[in-house]
């Protein structure tokens, strides 16, 4: 039941950073680099100062983190800012999920994770209900901003595998912060030209980094430990429709019986996947590992 609270409030703070950057770079209240930069940065320092705060459990050979993981968070980030400026948020939506179930899986599958045909149907159906949910708005990408959201999820499922296994996980997402920001400070001064910033956009980039990334992403390092990869990767693709009925809640959009649908397909697309699951796990690798 905790990794079940632990996993759902993640998945609900995934979709409400999908509502902020859709609210802050629809809106034109901040340019997506400064963003990106604003929210890893502060997530870093919320993460630093909570960490030490905060006991937790360590192993005797506990990693200090890892560049690579920081430098997929950056990917993750950036790449995801990016690519919202050329691309609608049903396209976006398929790209992102689609990449990260194609990397996570196929890292799966490598390292010897094996998924019974019941587990393809449910993640099939899952994927599907998805495609239904956003059919409206997907159209024919920007090749720019696909390359762009695909390396996102791409990205983004890299930083989820380096996680598996990770006994701090405040700690260690602390650290993959603080090596992901200065990539993203860097980035920032070399687009110095087209920053343009506005009070709310930068509240806005300020509530995504401390609360919904810095946070969400340390639950998200704990849920990964009592998660399968294929499990983790199936489950994610419930981010759209919570993030749909956040904007139903918070952006007064309107509840349609697509979403209910959608939803519904979605949500027993998961449920089967999951609890059809293998209980033999294989892990994948040594964690998030120092570099």
């Amino acid at each position: 039941m905790a990794t079940l609270l632990v996993t759902l409030f993640t998945l609900i703070a995934f979709a409400a950073n999908s509502l902020l950057c859709r609210m802050a770079l629809g809106g034109e209240l901040i340019d997506p680099v400064s963003f990106t930069t604003l929210r890893l940065a502060s997530g870093a320092l919320a993460l630093v100062t909570i960490s030490r705060l905060v006991s937790e459990r360590k192993e005797p050979q506990q990693p200090r983190g890892s560049w690579a993981s920081g430098l997929a968070l950056f990917a993750y980030a950036g790449a995801f800012s990016l690519a919202y400026t050329s691309l609608n948020a049903g396209t976006g939506a398929v790209i992102l999920f689609g990449s990260v179930q194609v990397t996570m899986i196929g890292a799966a599958l490598k390292g010897g994770e094996r998924l019974r045909p019941t587990q393809w149907l449910g993640s099939a159906a899952a994927l599907i209900g998805l495609i239904y949910l956003v059919l409206p708005g997907i159209s024919a990408p920007d090749p720019l901003g696909a390359l762009l959201m695909m390396i996102s999820g791409i990205a983004w499922g890299i930083y989820s595998i380096r996680g598996k296994g990770v006994s701090a996980p405040i700690a260690m997402t602390a650290r993959n912060f603080t090596r992901a920001a200065p990539m993203a400070i860097a980035a920032s001064l070399i687009a110095i030209s087209m920053v343009y910033l506005e009070p709310y956009g930068i509240l806005l980039a300020l509530i995504s980094g401390v609360v919904t990334s810095g946070l969400g992403y340390a639950l998200w390092y704990k849920a990964l430990r009592n998660l399968t990869t294929p499990q983790a990767s199936i489950v994610q693709l419930m981010v759209p429709v919570l993030a749909a009925f956040g904007g139903v809640v918070f952006l007064s959009e309107e509840i349609s019986s697509r979403l209910i649908i959608a939803s519904t397909i979605i949500l027993g697309g998961i449920t089967f996947a999951v609890i059809k699951m293998t209980p033999k796990r294989v892990r994948l690798g040594r964690g998030d590992r120092s570099d």
